[in-house]
C-alpha cells in the first residue's frame, strides 16, 4: 500500500481548501460574463455601465414632458432591461412618478441619483439602481469554501481519525486479554508505521503470554515430577534405615545388603539433584564455555571406562569405531557430561548380553558421532518427546532404569551450546540410535 506523509496530506488539504472556492468563483464569473478574463472584462463592464447610465439619464432628461406617458415608460423599461438596471423617477416634491420594478425597492442598494433641472427649476429626481454584479461571486466563494471544509473534514476523519479510533479500540481489547484484533490500514505513512509497530507489539505480547503460560505449565510439571522422583528413593531409604535401626537386619549379610541399598538410593538421589542443578543452570543461567582444543576420542573413551563396571554387570559389549582426527574447540567438563549421559542411557536401556556401538568421524567441518544400542528403541511418542525435560517412556514413572529423565535433555543443550545438534531415532536393524554433530571450530 502506497502511503503519504502527513505533512504532504496537510498541504494537499490546504491546497484543496484554496482551490474549491476559486473554482466556484471562476465558474460563476464565466456564467455571468461568458469569458474567463477578469481585469479587462471588469474595466469594460465599468465603461459599459457608465455609458448605459448616461444614455438612460439623457433619455429621462430630454423627455421630461413624457414621464407619465405609458408608451414612453415602456420605451424606458426596455432600455433598463437591456442595461440590466432599474430606475425610479420622483417629482420635485418626492412624489413617485415612475418605477420600473416596484419590488426592487431596497433589494438593489447600489444607486446613482440625479436631479433634473430646467430653466433653474427642479423638475424631478432620478434614481438608478445598479445591479449587484459581485454578489453571486461572493456567494459562490462562500459556498465553495463550505463545501471544501466539509470534504476536508470527511477525508480527515477517514484517513486520520477512524484508523486511530480503531487502534484505540484494539488496544482496549488487548488490555482485556483478547488477542484477536483487526488493525486498520491507512494511507498516511505515520499512522501506517504506528499500526505496524502496534501489530508487532501485539504479536510480541501474545507470544510472551503464550510462552509464560507454557513455562508455568512446565513449572508445575517439573515440581510434580521432582517431588515424585525425590519421594520414591527417600521412601525406600527411610524404610531400610528404619529396618537397621529396629534391628530387623541381624545377620552381617543382611546388614550389608541394607547398607548397599541405602548407598544405591543415596547415589540415585545425588544423581537426580546433580541433574536438576545442571538443567536449571543451563535453562536459566547464561553459561560461559571454557574453550580449549579437545579430542572427542579421549572424551568417548573416558566415558566408556566410567560405565564399564555397569556394562560388565549386564554382560554388555561396547565396540568403538573412532577416527583419530576428531578435534574441536569446546568445554571438556560439559562435553564429558553430555557423552556420559548418552552412553549411560544406552547402557541402562540395553538388555543383558546386548551390544553398544559408538562411532565418531570427521565429515567436512563437522565432527559426527553416533551411539547405537540393541535395546527396544524409541516408540513414536518417545521420538517426539525424548528430549523434553523429565520425560521418560515408562508410563509408571518408576526408577527401575535409574535415570532422572534429564540426561538426554542436558546432552542436547550442551551440544547446542557448542553450535551442534543432537537427534534421536531408531536403527534399521533395531535399537535406539542417537546421532549428533559439533562443528570443528565452535562459532561461539
Amino acid at each position: 500500500m502506497r502511503t503519504l506523509r502527513i505533512r504532504s496530506f496537510t498541504i494537499l488539504l490546504f491546497f484543496f481548501l484554496m482551490l474549491v472556492p476559486w473554482i466556484f468563483y471562476v465558474t460563476t464569473h464565466f456564467i455571468e460574463t461568458k469569458t474567463l478574463s477578469f481585469a479587462k472584462n471588469g474595466a469594460q463592464a465599468e465603461i459599459l455601465q457608465g455609458q448605459w447610465i448616461e444614455k438612460i439619464v439623457q433619455l429621462i432628461e430630454t423627455n421630461s414632458n413624457k414621464w407619465r406617458d405609458p408608451n414612453w415608460q415602456n420605451q424606458l423599461h426596455h432600455e433598463l432591461q437591456q442595461a440590466k438596471m432599474e430606475a425610479a423617477i420622483l417629482s420635485a416634491s418626492d412624489q413617485e412618478i415612475y418605477r420600473s420594478n416596484p419590488q426592487s425597492h431596497g433589494i438593489l442598494p447600489s444607486t446613482e441619483r440625479f436631479s433634473i433641472i430646467e430653466d433653474g427649476h427642479l423638475l424631478g429626481k432620478v434614481i438608478i439602481y445598479l445591479p449587484k454584479s459581485n454578489a453571486a461571486k461572493f456567494i459562490s466563494i462562500f459556498t465553495g469554501l463550505l463545501l471544501a471544509f466539509f470534504i476536508v473534514g470527511v477525508e480527515m476523519r477517514r484517513f486520520l481519525l477512524k484508523p486511530l479510533e480503531k487502534m484505540s479500540f484494539a488496544a482496549r481489547k488487548v488490555a482485556a486479554g483478547d488477542w484477536d484484533v483487526e488493525l486498520p490500514g491507512s494511507y498516511i505513512t505515520e499512522i501506517s508505521e504506528v499500526r505496524d509497530a502496534f501489530e508487532m507489539m501485539v504479536n510480541g505480547m501474545q507470544k510472551a503470554f503464550q510462552k509464560q503460560a507454557e513455562l508455568e505449565e512446565e513449572r508445575r510439571f517439573v515440581i510434580t515430577a521432582v517431588a515424585h522422583d525425590l519421594r520414591t528413593p527417600l521412601f525406600a531409604l527411610r524404610g531400610y534405615l528404619d529396618g537397621l535401626e529396629q534391628g530387623i537386619a541381624q545377620s552381617p549379610d543382611k546388614i550389608t545388603k541394607y547398607l548397599a541399598v541405602c548407598k544405591e538410593k543415596s547415589a540415585q538421589l545425588d544423581r537426580l539433584v546433580e541433574d536438576l542443578f545442571t538443567f536449571t543452570k543451563m535453562e536459566h543461567v547464561q553459561m560461559d564455555l571454557h574453550h580449549q582444543k579437545i579430542d572427542i576420542k579421549f572424551i568417548i573413551m573416558k566415558s566408556i571406562d566410567s560405565l564399564s563396571p555397569l556394562a560388565r554387570q549386564k554382560n554388555l559389549s561396547i565396540s568403538t569405531h573412532i577416527e583419530d582426527d576428531c578435534f574441536i574447540n569446546g568445554d571438556v567438563h560439559l562435553l564429558e557430561r553430555a557423552m556420559n549421559n548418552l552412553l549411560d542411557n544406552a547402557v541402562r536401556h540395553t538388555p543383558s548380553y546386548g551390544e553398544i556401538v559408538v562411532q565418531c568421524y570427521k565429515e567436512g567441518n563437522k565432527i559426527k558421532f553416533m551411539i547405537r544400542d540393541t535395546g527396544p528403541g524409541f516408540s513414536s511418542e518417545e521420538l517426539h518427546r525424548v528430549f523434553e525435560p523429565l520425560y521418560r517412556g515408562e508410563a509408571s514413572r518408576n526408577r527401575s532404569t535409574g535415570g532422572s529423565g534429564l540426561g538426554l535433555t542436558i546432552s542436547q543443550r550442551i551440544v547446542r551450546l557448542h553450535g551442534g545438534e543432537l537427534s534421536a531415532g531408531n536403527h534399521s536393524e533395531g535399537g535406539a540410535l542417537l546421532t549428533g554433530w559439533i562443528p570443528v571450530t565452535n562459532p561461539g
